[in-house]
């Protein structure tokens, strides 16, 4: 009788503290793993190779792998540009509740972002896109989630927080990426594409990259904020690309710019400097002028853009972070700086890029 009920006792104990006397932030993270894991997949980079063994055999070899999750019904995947950038291989995702890897199709990308699309041929039954938040009201503090396949290792989550937010880093584009989500949630190589989430289960980034010295987390994750993700989906799916909005401008290029200011009077320490215009643009609608060169050989420097709708403008890197929070048809506000060193703010039609 006492052995008996010695039994009842610990088998009460082992089920009380097994899930009983979970904390409320551990049930919370393990529903969020449940719910979240099935719309994260494993996306695999192959390209073909000739065997070593055999002159005649061709191997598939992978190039690269990393992490993505469901967007939407049809299929579609989201993940890093820099996870799938060799154009020449094979993807292919694979799904927790489904053994098979699954073919799937680079539908576009964007660059400047580091965001591609791909299409899966089919999605298994029980999987659901990934339900999108905003990262437009998060603060430094809260919570963050990241679920991802870091070293291969699949469906793995870590947790942390927000360490700071408008993080601008450079990405494979060769622009900053403005906006930048700062995590000290463990990210490692395999997790680049994966969802970075809030306490509520919802996407707030993606995360993709690293700062580290050893190549492994060092407390430093950055994550793509899921509004500029939600701007560039749609476009990548219709169009192939993000359709970028512009000013109907060339810029001058840094060596351009250091060459005029060997003949002319310019401060190049700041704005944008207008190298050409093109006919029927909003720019020209909006009197704004490239440089020219004159009969007589004299240089004539263009406008220079200062601001863009109030805020400063020091670089192509700023112009184009602002450019891309407005649509193609907006009007912008843009203050010049002409070459006879008057300042004006004129309303400039924006286009596609």
């Amino acid at each position: 009788m006492k052995l008996l009920s010695l039994f009842t006792f610990l088998f009460s104990m082992t089920a009380f503290s097994s899930s009983s006397f979970l904390l409320e932030a551990e049930k919370r993270k393990i529903q969020i793993y449940k719910n979240v894991v099935p719309s994260v997949v494993n996306v695999s980079n192959v390209t073909k190779v000739r065997s070593l063994f055999s002159s005649n055999s061709i191997e598939e070899m992978k190039t690269g792998a990393g992490t993505g999750f469901v967007w939407d019904n049809q299929g579609h995947i989201v993940t890093n540009y820099h996870v799938v950038a060799n154009k020449n291989g094979k993807f292919y995702v694979s799904f927790s509740n489904h053994k098979d890897k699954i073919e799937a199709t680079l539908i576009g990308h964007e660059a400047k972002l580091d965001v591609a699309v791909l299409k899966a041929k089919f999605i298994p039954p029980g999987v659901t896109p990934i339900n999108p938040g905003t990262s437009g009201n998060l603060q430094v503090g809260q919570m963050a989630i990241a679920i991802g396949n870091p070293f291969e290792l699949d469906y793995s989550m870590t947790s942390g927080i927000i360490s700071a937010l408008g993080r601008k880093i450079k990405g494979i584009g060769g622009v900053d990426i403005h906006g930048m989500i700062q995590t000290d949630a463990s990210i490692n190589p395999g997790n680049s594409g994966g969802p970075l989430l809030d306490s509520s289960g919802k996407l707030i980034g993606m995360n993709t990259l690293i700062y580290s010295r050893s190549g492994s987390s060092a407390g430093l994750g950055f994550a793509v904020p899921v509004d500029s993700i939600n701007r560039a989906v749609p476009d990548i799916i219709k169009h192939g690309k993000m359709i970028t909005p512009a000013l109907g401008i060339g810029i001058l290029g840094e060596n351009e710019i250091r060459v005029l200011s060997r003949y002319t009077d310019i401060d190049s320490s700041r704005g944008v400097f207008i190298g050409s215009v093109r006919k029927g643009s909003g720019a020209e609608e909006a009197g704004l002028k490239g440089w020219m060169e004159d009969s007589r050989g004299r240089i004539h420097v263009g406008d220079i853009i200062l601001e863009l709708e109030g805020k400063k403008v020091n670089n192509l890197n700023d112009l184009w972070s602002i450019l891309r929070l407005h649509k193609v048809g907006n009007k912008v506000r843009v203050k010049i700086k002409r070459n006879d060193g008057s300042v004006k703010t004129v309303k400039v039609r924006l286009e596609p890029l």
